[in-house]
């Protein structure tokens, strides 16, 4: 379904954006791991290469925050590929004093991580936007989060040292609206912006958080990391031609 596509995933090398590799590869298409961490990176193309005995697997070092990578980034998948056709927005860039309750959060880190991870995704739609422009065809997809949509249930932290994280919230929420007016603004140039917002994903979390997560879900409960595979690739081929500006929201029915 992807044949022969160049897919661009930020935070590549990350829990997520690796399954987003391999759906990418699985459907035909060429996945570039975009990471800031080129060490990480490079294994972890190695490693998924081996494991998928592909060649269609490329990394390419980029710190979202910054024009110049960016710049950079987009002029060496041309030259090498002639062809970028989608972006997946989905590093997760945060600071050492992201995920503080909320009475602990000072000024200067919520504007911080507003900054790199809304700001970053904002910078990075903007770069690929006028690469897609010139190209008369473009696709993005940012990774947003159930959390951008619903008020938090802060129940299923309790008897944990978990909380969610108001800059979280906001970056989510904020990152939604920025896929609409992307949507709306790049009226007839061919560019396509949606929101894929996943449920909780599987990482190692305590056992009370998962049980009262899971009475919140319909079946499930937390998701397993490749279950956002399916949406994603039903968002980067051509069954989603016409869906433009949506979130889709992946949570066994947690928000419900």
């Amino acid at each position: 379904m992807l044949a022969n596509q160049v897919v661009v995933i930020t935070g590549g090398a990350g829990l997520i954006g690796q399954e987003f590799v391999k759906a990418v590869v699985e459907q035909n298409g060429i996945a570039i791991i975009a990471d800031i961490n080129s060490t990480l990176g490079n294994q972890v193309k190695n490693d998924l290469s081996k494991e998928l005995n592909t060649s269609n697997i490329d990394f390419v070092e980029l710190d979202i925050t910054s024009k110049e990578s960016l710049e950079n980034c987009i002029k060496y998948l041309n030259t090498k590929y002639n062809r970028i056709d989608a972006l997946v927005n989905n590093a997760y860039p945060r600071n050492k004093n992201y995920a503080r309750h909320f009475f602990d959060v000072e000024y200067e880190d919520f504007v911080e991580n507003l900054g790199l991870n809304l700001g970053g995704y904002f910078t990075t739609s903007q770069q690929f936007s006028k690469y897609f422009k010139q190209k008369g065809y473009g696709n993005i997809i940012n990774i947003s989060s159930i959390y951008g949509v619903i008020a938090p249930k802060f129940e299923v932290y309790d008897n944990t040292p978990m909380t969610m994280p108001v800059e979280y919230a906001a970056i989510k929420s904020g990152l939604i609206h920025l896929t609409k007016y992307m949507a709306k603004y790049f009226k007839g140039m061919n560019i396509k912006v949606n929101t894929l917002s996943p449920g909780g994903i599987l990482d190692n979390q305590a056992e009370p958080f998962l049980e009262a997560y899971k009475k919140e879900c319909s079946n499930k409960g937390m998701l397993d990391k490749n279950d956002l595979k399916g949406t994603l690739v039903y968002l980067l081929s051509d069954m989603s031609r016409y869906v433009n500006g949506q979130n889709i929201i992946v949570d066994d029915g947690f928000s419900v």
